[in-house]
This record gives C-alpha cells, structure tokens and sequence, in this order.
C-alpha cells in the first residue's frame, strides 16, 4: 500500500504568462487527504475553484485550459506534471492570473521548489486506477494521433512524435519510471516553430513568448522583412533569415527534447484522471487534444467499476473523436 501524499509547506513562483504576457504570481499549498489538485483563481471576486479535471478542460490550443465557476486558467500542463511525476497527490494553487507561468517552458522550477521544501505522508491511502486485461484506445481521425493504455503493474510512457520539417521528424522519449522525470523529462522545455507564431500572436495567443521560454525552431526561410517584424513585435534581437536551425538563447539540453517535452505534456495533462495510473502508456503524436481525450475516456471507464479496478464496456465503443476498445 502507498499511502497519498502532499506539500510539506506552500511556495510560490513568479513569472509571465506565455499566451497573456501577464505578470503571475502562483502558491501550491498543502491539501487535506482526497482533495486532488484544486486552482483557487485568487484575483477574481470569491476565489472561484476549479477541480483540475479532465471533463473541465475547455480549450486544447497550445496548452491546456480548465474552466468552471465562471473562470478559466491555461498553461497549467507543466506545474501538474510536476505534481504527479513528484507523487503529489493533493495540492491547492493559488493565481492571480488566467494562465499559470510559463517560466522556461518546462516544469524544472516547479520540480525543485517541490524538492525543497519537501513532501509529508498522509494518512488517507493512494487508490490507483488500474486495467486488468484490458486496453484503452483513444484515436484522432483528424490528425493520425493515438493514445493506447496497457495492462501493466507499473506505470510507463512511450512517445513517439513527427512533423514535417527538415529539423524535427521523428523523435522518441520514453519513461520506465516517475522517479526519471526530474533527472531526464522536468528540464525540457515548450517548442514553437517560427512559421506557426504569426498566426498564433493573430489568435492572441503567445504575447509572452520568447527565446528564453521556448524551443524555437526556424525550419522554412521566410522574407528577411517578415522575421524582423516577428523579432520586433516579439521583443527579440533579429536573426538572419537565411540561417536555417534553433535559434533561442539555449540551445537544445537533448537530441529529443522535443519528444522529451511532449512526454511532460502528457504526464500532465494524464493527471486530470484525478487518480495515479498503473499502465503503459503509448503515444502517437501526442498533444494536448488527443491527451485531453484519453484522459476524458479514462474517466469514463472508471465510472463503470471501483476507482481501484476499473472495467471496460464489453463492445467497442465510438464517442465523439475517442474509441474504447477491448484487446
């Protein structure tokens, strides 16, 4: 038996937002036994809370955005990530701020202030969702995308990811084990190629991106004049656009970060099960829709058994863009 776990104190963080460009401020707090992770919006009238729940997700557009009692909060994929992958299982955030910090792009600093302050037992026991002999599939028509969870006794993660550009194909990451997140996955940080900000500062989205809060990857040349006028509106020094490659201020910390972070992405956003998972996960180009809907179907399938051993419905079953499969 595991028995669950919380924060030893609260701490907090700073940063700017990456979609508002926003000023933030963020507590995690120490939570009683069965509360799960809780975001207390702490600059609205009543500090509204939102259960950090898969069926609260209401936006998947470069990051994950959960919404209930009147308010919403995005970008809170890396700080549940550090969460789960340090075992926390009940934590209340506080934020002053529609959008968590994207601080370097990676959950590293949520990872070490957890380390430091440190982690207390509690009494209640961890209930673990469990799939005997079953699978969970989750498929995007649209996209290619899947997710497939396997019967295991442990809890691992394969992804693999693929793009269309000269300088990201094909990447893989795997996880055998939470305790590798911090040394190998907590580090690596959020990617944009250089091609996709134009129309997302258009959709008024990334007002806080820069070359120290993300992989930037400049894969396509563009006109010298178009990657000055992203440069200025952006707030970076100009690059030349006949130079092909990354070009934020830190370079790549691994091959595959990229894949590395689309893993992170996954371990956070696989925590609105609201419960820790014993399975294999495998991931086909991933990214927040796709989690979002496997997360979504995980839930559903526990409300047909006991959190602790969760059954699947007997015929294959197609709901809105995800399957639930039998082996």
């Amino acid at each position: 038996m595991v028995n669950q776990r919380t924060l030893k104190n609260s701490f907090s963080l700073s940063g700017k937002g990456l979609h508002t460009g926003l000023s933030i401020n963020i507590t995690f707090n120490p939570a009683p036994e069965n509360h799960g992770y809780k975001i207390r919006r702490t600059d609205v009238l009543g500090q509204p809370v939102i259960d950090a729940l898969a069926e609260n997700v209401s936006a998947t557009q470069r990051g994950t955005v959960l919404s209930a009692n009147g308010v919403q909060v995005s970008t809170v994929e890396h700080a549940l990530a550090a969460l789960y992958a340090c075992e926390i299982d009940n934590c209340l955030i506080d934020v002053d701020a529609p959008e968590f910090p994207i601080l370097d792009g990676s959950s590293i600093a949520y990872v070490s202030k957890i380390k430091e302050i440190g982690i207390q037992q509690q009494n209640a026991v961890r209930k673990y969702i469990t799939f005997k002999r079953k699978r969970i599939k989750v498929v995007d028509k649209a996209t290619g995308s899947s997710m497939l969870l396997l019967p295991d006794d442990s809890f691992s993660i394969q992804s693999h990811i693929s793009f269309n550009s000269a300088l990201l194909r094909r990447q893989d990451a795997s996880l055998n084990d939470l305790s590798e997140f911090t040394r190998d996955f907590a580090s690596a940080r959020t990617f944009v190629f250089v091609r996709e900000i134009e129309p997302l500062l258009q959709n008024n989205l990334v007002k806080g991106g820069d070359l120290d809060n993300a992989i930037v990857i400049y894969d396509k040349p563009i006109e010298q004049d178009n990657l000055d006028h992203l440069a200025d509106v952006m707030g970076v020094k100009r690059k030349d656009a006949n130079k092909l490659g990354y070009i934020m201020n830190k370079p790549l910390l691994y091959p595959n970060e990229p894949a590395r972070h689309k893993l992170l992405d996954i371990i956070g956003d696989i925590s609105l099960v609201g419960h820790f998972i014993k399975g294999k996960i495998i991931a086909n180009c991933p990214g927040h829709k796709i989690n979002n809907l496997f997360a979504r179907a995980i839930r559903e399938a526990m409300k047909e058994s006991k959190p602790t051993k969760v059954a699947m419905l007997a015929e294959p079953v197609h709901t809105g863009q995800f399957y639930w499969n039998r082996p």
